[in-house]
């Protein structure tokens, strides 16, 4: 079982607090957004959803 993991880059302000809050570090800054790039790693914790102010993060079971 995976998770899609997405990032809304219209919505995404790059704070970084996602990048700062994933236990597995799915996620980095690339020109200024997240972007998901170990998405793969996803435990589908969600903290990244709970921190993102913008709601620009999205989280699904597959």
């Amino acid at each position: 079982m995976g998770y899609n993991v997405t990032v809304d880059a219209d919505k995404c302000v790059g704070c970084s607090e996602c990048v700062d809050v994933c236990p597995v570090e799915v996620y980095e800054l690339v020109d200024g957004k997240s972007n998901p790039v170990n998405a793969d790693e996803c435990l589908g914790c969600e903290s990244c959803v709970e921190v993102c102010e913008a709601n620009a993060i999205t989280v699904e079971e597959m």
